[in-house]
C-alpha cells in the first residue's frame, strides 16, 4: 500500500505539515550535538520513540548494490537479525519495497498469505520474535535509498494514523540519510562510510576485508558469504565477524 490515499482535503493536508514539523523537531533534537559516529544509533531511537506502535525497527541502506545492503541502525538485537535475515536469504518485506518502490505492510507473520510470499523469511521471523513486519522506503530522488523497517510481538495491522506517521518519519529519516551522506569524511558518500558500521559493528567491515582477501572476491560476496555463514549458525553477523578476526573461524572450505 501507498501513502496516496491517505491525503484528504485541506486539513488533512494542514495535519500532515503539523505532522511532519513536529517529528523533524523530534529527530533533529535527538541528534543535535551528537558526534557523527553515533548520530545513527540516537536517529533510530528517536524513530521508535515516535512509533510506539512498533516492538522495534531498523533503517538499512542499500546503495548501489541491493544484495549488499547495510543496516544503519538497530534498536534490538530482533530487528537487527530481521534486517540480517532478508539480505541472506534475498526475501521479505523491506526487499520488495525496494523493488516496487512502495511501502509493504505484513501484519500477520504467521498466516498462510505471508508464508506464501516468503516461505524462508517467514518462518525465521516467527522465531527471531517477530509476528508483524512493516517496511518503507526511504524514498530519494532515484533509486530508495534503503528501508525503515518496523517489526511486533504480535500480530495486527497499524492504524490509518500510525500509517501515516510511519511514513513521514520515513521521509525524514531519508533526509537524515541525505544529510548523513554530505557530513560523511569520505568523498565517495554515506554507502562507503557505512561499510563499517553494519549493526555499529566495526569488526563486520574488518572481516568482510579479510574474507575478500582470503578468497579473491567482491566486497558484496564476502559480506553475502559472512551473512550466510551467520544465518546458518544461528548467530549475528558480528559473532561471525569477531570469530573471523581472531582466526578462530576460517572461510576456507567455501
Amino acid at each position: 500500500m501507498t501513502g496516496d490515499g491517505l491525503l484528504g482535503g485541506g486539513d488533512a493536508e494542514q495535519e500532515m505539515d503539523v505532522e511532519r514539523a513536529r517529528i523533524a523537531h523530534a529527530l533533529i533534537a535527538a541528534i543535535r550535538g551528537t558526534p557523527l559516529a553515533e548520530v545513527p544509533r540516537a536517529l533510530c531511537h528517536a524513530c521508535l520513540a515516535l512509533l510506539p506502535a512498533a516492538s522495534g525497527l531498523s533503517v538499512s541502506i542499500t546503495g548501489d548494490v541491493p544484495d549488499a545492503g547495510v543496516v544503519l541502525c538497530a534498536s534490538d538485537d530482533v530487528a537487527a537479525r530481521l534486517a540480517e535475515i532478508q539480505y541472506t536469504l534475498g526475501e521479505g518485506p523491506c526487499r520488495e519495497a525496494i523493488r516496487l518502490r512502495a511501502p509493504v505492510f505484513v501484519p500477520d507473520l504467521t498466516g498462510p498469505p505471508a508464508i506464501r510470499r516468503w516461505p524462508l523469511f517467514s518462518v525465521q521471523a516467527v522465531k527471531t520474535g517477530a509476528e508483524a513486519a512493516f517496511s518503507l522506503p526511504l524514498r530519494g530522488p532515484g533509486d530508495p535509498l534503503g528501508t525503515l523497517d518496523l517489526y511486533r510481538e504480535t500480530p495486527g495491522p497499524l492504524t490509518t494514523d500510525r500509517v501515516r506517521t510511519a511514513l513521514l518519519v520515513a521521509d525524514a529519516v531519508t533526509l537524515a540519510v541525505i544529510a548523513l551522506d554530505h557530513a560523511s569524511p569520505d568523498p565517495e558518500g554515506v554507502v562507503t562510510w557505512l561499510s563499517g558500521a553494519e549493526t555499529d559493528r566495526d569488526e563486520v567491515h574488518q572481516a568482510t576485508g579479510m574474507i575478500m582477501v582470503r578468497l579473491g572476491v567482491s566486497a558484496e560476496e564476502a559480506l553475502l558469504r559472512l551473512r550466510a555463514r551467520a544465518f546458518a549458525q544461528g548467530r549475528t553477523s558480528a559473532e561471525v565477524a569477531r570469530a573471523v578476526i581472531d582466526r578462530s573461524m576460517s572461510f576456507d572450505d567455501e
